[in-house]
């Protein structure tokens, strides 16, 4: 089979599960899904839809000249975030979503300094008993912002009596840079009804009603509270202004 014909082939296996969203003139997101995904969530195999999305300098159709660029883009190095949707996420008239910003050492290694591992399974564990939702996995978001080997040297800095916001300050951050423009434009192009957000974070429902996006109502998500993370859940509250209701309370 010749080059073109291969070509083709792949193309017409991918076209229907790549959308395009401008973000404007110059750029694009390229949304890919869904695309099943099987995942143990506390001992039990949950069927997902994923999807992940690339932010382009270029605006297309023609996604053969996007697959093209793909093996010379050295994306490994730069890591794309996605999303897990559960059920008729589409038309369900009762939605939740979470924006989860990656967490290295919560979400992979199990760490108990913080309470992200924790989040992540319990957002997903919510939104299936809900019976539809969405859980936005955002990888430009280590250590609220700042990357991951920053991350490390704040945690050093948190070993010597800093509190993470004191040692994002001191390393010339602000204490949260994250944004949700792409997350939120990729939530648009999958669902325009309402959606109840799990957070405790006033930031992303303030980013989310600043969008035009309805949203019905707001979910707490408090737990796993530790003898190692109890410093990490009262900074939250005292200095990043996270909203302290429901659940395991971090001064409880």
């Amino acid at each position: 089979m010749k080059q073109t014909e291969l070509e083709s082939k792949v193309l017409s296996i991918l076209e229907d599960k790549i959308q395009l969203i401008k973000t404007n003139e110059d750029s694009a997101i390229y949304l890919v899904g869904p695309i099943r995904l099987p995942v143990n969530l506390y001992g039990e195999t949950v069927i997902f839809q994923w999807y992940c999305w690339l932010q382009c300098n270029e605006v297309t159709e023609d996604y053969q000249q996007i697959i093209d660029k793909l093996s010379s883009s050295n994306l490994a190095e730069l890591q794309q975030s996605s999303v897990l949707v559960y059920g008729d996420f589409e038309y369900s008239d009762n939605a939740m979503i979470r924006m989860h910003s990656i967490c290295h050492t919560g979400d992979i290694f199990g760490s108990k300094r913080c309470d992200c591992g924790f989040q992540l399974k319990q957002s997903m564990k919510m939104i299936v008993e809900n019976g539809t939702g969405a859980l936005f996995y955002l990888a430009n978001h280590e250590g609220r912002g700042i990357g991951l080997f920053s991350k490390a040297i704040a945690y050093v800095l948190q070993e010597n009596g800093y509190d993470t916001v004191e040692a994002n300050l001191h390393l010339g951050f602000v204490d949260d840079s994250r944004n949700y423009d792409d997350a939120i434009r990729v939530l648009k192009a999958l669902r325009t009804k309402p959606v109840t957000l799990i957070t405790n974070n006033p930031k992303k429902l303030e980013a989310l009603r600043n969008s035009g996006l309805p949203v019905s109502g707001r979910t707490p998500l408090w737990g796993d509270k530790s003898e190692f993370n109890e410093n990490y859940l009262k900074t939250k509250v005292e200095r990043s202004g996270h909203i302290e209701d429901g659940g395991t309370c971090p001064n409880d």
